[in-house]
């Protein structure tokens, strides 16, 4: 994962160094020596995060962070305090400021990538619900229902913790805010009283019987808990694990012992993200009408892609954003299906198919249908090989396992066809589509159970019968 990161510090030395680093590990780096400039570099470069030195004459970090945040161009862009200062109550001007997190200098390499690494996958999910909400405003399918800044009450919360004073002191703690707080011995119990309505997980690194990183893990392979904000407890020395936990896909961690101010300036935020990114995807449900999606296979309509695919074309031709890729497919010899099975059948085909594409591709891709058999998969920030992958992938595997077409309960053997297409600078959506169908058209002439990218040959199809 790559990103542009914006370094604001007065010293020159300690941007280099930063800057250095971060460049070592493929980051783009914007600088900035004074908070005035930050303010400008932010609101221009729109960076996907923000490493901001505290102690800065004319302006400290702290106010360049809170007109950050108040300004809407880059109130989500998040901020990470880069400081030497250790006192308690400079951690909490910045939360209260709108920081994301700190770091303390000299700054730990480990701690500095995962943390800029989990803040910016934050983002981009962010961005990507906030797209989706837009474009389902654009057509007024959903309501306003603002910002979600209200003060956190009767949160859900799952602390994952021995019995003892600390558990005990971390519950009270978390009373004035909580509707709940669940706290588990280990692993098993946790697992055994997750559900659906945690809002947050509070994981110690010292819990007996097994490994907490372990379960870390698992939670972000498990679908319904992919985006359920972990916070993880830890004591001095296990800052390399603690980093190990945040590139998994925890979101942020407290060293015992914990300050009770803290504990609940951090629960509090998380738990913000968490019902803001609930109210996002809301939405983005609600907005699942007939105006905007397939009424037979359910998926996004032609409507709905085309204006997707225009903001991020715009993004593409306005910011130097990465590609966004385009496969279109649709099923081989789809009248023969017609014919044999009847429309009932080949509808029956068509919502299968829908529903493996949908299986079949990444949770950050598109899938929609344009009519008849022909479907689209719009995969943002990928390139050509990437792309070439996943669409590999999804034909294979329709080609492996023929369909059931459950008016004659048979099953029939689909293959599908496949063209790739990259933006390009100066792309409109209408250019993308139609070398995305050139490259299809090029699979079908080929001899179709196959995916042809612009400007190269098809890969080798599987053998299928006829």
């Amino acid at each position: 994962m790559t990103a542009r990161v914006l370094v604001v510090d007065d010293v020159e030395l300690n941007v280099k160094l930063l800057e250095a680093k971060l460049s070592s590990e493929y980051f783009q780096v914007i600088s900035a020596f004074n908070g005035p400039t930050a303010l400008e570099l932010a609101d221009s470069e729109l960076p996907d995060i923000i490493l901001l030195d505290v102690m800065m004459p004319r302006m400290d970090g702290f106010e360049v962070c809170r007109r950050l945040k108040e300004n809407p161009r880059t109130a989500d862009i998040p901020v990470v305090m880069v400081t030497a200062l250790s006192d308690i109550a400079d951690r909490l001007r910045g939360l209260e400021a709108g920081a994301d997190d700190f770091l303390t200098k000299p700054v730990n390499d480990i701690a500095l990538f995962a943390r800029v690494r989990s803040l910016v996958r934050l983002k981009r999910m962010m961005e990507e619900l906030r797209l989706r909400e837009e474009i389902c405003g654009r057509f007024g399918t959903q309501e306003d229902q603002g910002e979600g800044a209200e003060a956190v009450r009767n949160a859900e919360i799952l602390l994952v913790e021995q019995q003892g004073f600390g558990a005990s002191r971390i519950a009270d703690t978390l009373a004035p805010i909580a509707g709940s707080v669940r706290q588990v011995g280990n692993g098993d119990e946790a697992q055994a009283v997750l559900d659906e309505s945690i809002e947050l997980i509070i994981l110690s690194l010292s819990i007996p019987g097994g490994d907490p990183l372990r379960l870390v893990s698992q939670w972000r392979a498990c679908e319904p808990y992919r985006q359920l904000p972990i916070l993880l407890l830890a004591d001095e020395g296990e800052l390399p694990r603690l980093a190990k936990g945040l590139d998994l896909g925890a979101n942020d961690y407290l060293i015992r012992p914990v300050d009770r101010n803290e504990l609940l300036a951090r629960v509090r935020s998380q738990v913000r993200h968490k019902r803001l990114q609930d109210r996002l995807r809301e939405n983005y449900r609600r907005s699942l009408s007939l105006a905007l999606t397939d009424e037979l296979t359910g998926l996004y309509n032609r409507r709905y892609v085309v204006a997707h695919l225009e903001e991020l074309v715009a993004r593409l031709n306005n910011d130097d954003a990465p590609a966004t890729a385009l496969m279109m497919f649709d099923i081989d010899h789809f009248k023969a299906v017609n014919d044999r099975f009847g429309h009932p059948g080949g509808d029956d085909a068509l919502r299968q198919l829908a529903d493996r594409a949908l299986r079949g591709v990444r949770s950050i891709d598109l899938v929609a249908r344009l009519g008849g058999e022909e479907f689209v998969v719009v995969m943002p920030e990928t390139e050509l090989n990437a792309a070439m992958t996943v669409a590999e992938r999804l034909r294979a595997s329709i080609a492996a396992d023929p369909f059931l077409i459950h008016a004659t309960d048979e099953r029939q053997p689909i293959t599908i066809s496949a063209g790739v297409a990259i933006t390009r600078s100066g792309d409109t959506v209408d250019t993308l589509l139609q070398r995305a169908d050139e490259a299809l058209y090029q699979a079908k002439n080929n001899g179709r159970n196959q995916v042809v990218a612009e400007g190269y040959g098809p890969t080798m199809p599987l053998a299928v019968a006829s």
